[in-house]
């Protein structure tokens, strides 16, 4: 029976990785712009990846396609870094997404603690205060754009959408949905990003902020139907056009090459504490995928050599 559940688990998560899109479009003849994402597929392969539970997964997921959501108007090898640090039991996160539609990223407490039950998905108590930075990596520029608010919400669609407004004067909205099943695994994820234009009509305005605000949501949404069909169907008072669509992936681009030169990179007296000690294997691990990198007492004794 375990057996049978586990192959039936994983062609759900085939399905749903065949189903992660993210899809951008123009509204109201170019007024509004914005990008859909469905991610289920990727939440479920980064919650299996970092082994979390459902606030984890919950709390990783809104930040996957927060991230991938923002990456959506790069291009190029551009990409895009989103930084919580907070006094509230989760501590933080480090998530990036680049303009392939690839996003890796990590908790930085796991598990997050909890003194009772939850009743809902209320995650302001688990932020508390703190600050949200957004990196931009652009193409010909020497430094990165950083721009830093205060969490406000303890809600990250808010909280993005607060970041918009207060570090950049765009006027940006942001669904994040994650859904559960009562078995607690992933059914559902998505997220909505929409940006007024400078020349968007008050009239126009006041019909998206109705539409965003009335959404049903999303991860259940895309449980159920593509991006281009909800948009049709939900924004068909601001005739959505979907420029194009393109696959999202949790994806890490960590080699076993690079541990491997961080381990010869040691000072010489700790590296050969380390070749005489071990423990063996000596394992290292990429925060940002879980991946951990095992390297044996022979290859340790050969690192000098590379």
């Amino acid at each position: 029976m375990d057996q049978q559940r586990k192959v039936a688990e994983l062609k759900n998560r085939l399905k749903a990785a065949a189903r992660d899109r993210l899809a951008r479009f123009v509204l109201a003849g170019g007024q509004a712009r914005g990008a859909l994402v469905n991610g289920t597929g990727l939440v479920g392969k980064m919650r299996e990846a970092h082994q979390l539970g459902i606030l984890e997964t919950l709390v990783l997921g809104h930040a996957y396609l927060g991230a991938l959501l923002m990456a959506s108007t790069m291009k190029g090898e551009e990409r895009v870094a989103l930084q919580i640090d907070c006094r509230g039991p989760i501590k933080g996160m480090i998530v990036e997404a680049n303009a392939r539609m690839e996003v890796r990223g990590y908790l930085q407490r796991v598990p997050i603690p909890i003194d009772k039950p939850l009743v809902d998905f209320n995650l302001a108590p688990f932020f508390g205060a703190g600050l949200l930075k957004i990196s931009r990596y652009l193409q010909g520029a020497s430094t990165p754009f950083v721009g830093t608010v205060d969490l406000q919400y303890g809600n990250l669609a808010e909280d993005l959408t607060y970041y918009y407004l207060s570090s950049e004067q765009i006027h940006t909205a942001f669904n994040l949905s994650v859904q559960f099943d009562r078995q607690g695994n992933v059914t559902g994820a998505g997220g909505l990003f929409v940006q007024r234009m400078p020349d968007c009509r008050e009239d126009t305005a006041r019909e998206l902020e109705r539409i965003v605000t009335t959404l049903p949501p999303l991860g259940k949404s895309l449980a159920q139907q593509d991006a281009p069909t909800l948009l049709a169907e939900d924004f068909a008072a601001l005739s959505p056009v979907v420029k194009d669509s393109r696959r999202v992936d949790f994806f890490c681009p960590c080699e076993r090459s690079r541990f491997r030169r961080l381990l010869a990179m040691l000072p010489a007296k700790d590296l050969e504490d380390l070749r005489t000690k071990g423990p063996f294997p000596v394992e290292l691990r990429c925060n940002y995928c879980n991946r951990i990198y095992a390297f044996s007492r022979d290859q340790l004794a050969t690192l000098d050599a590379g």
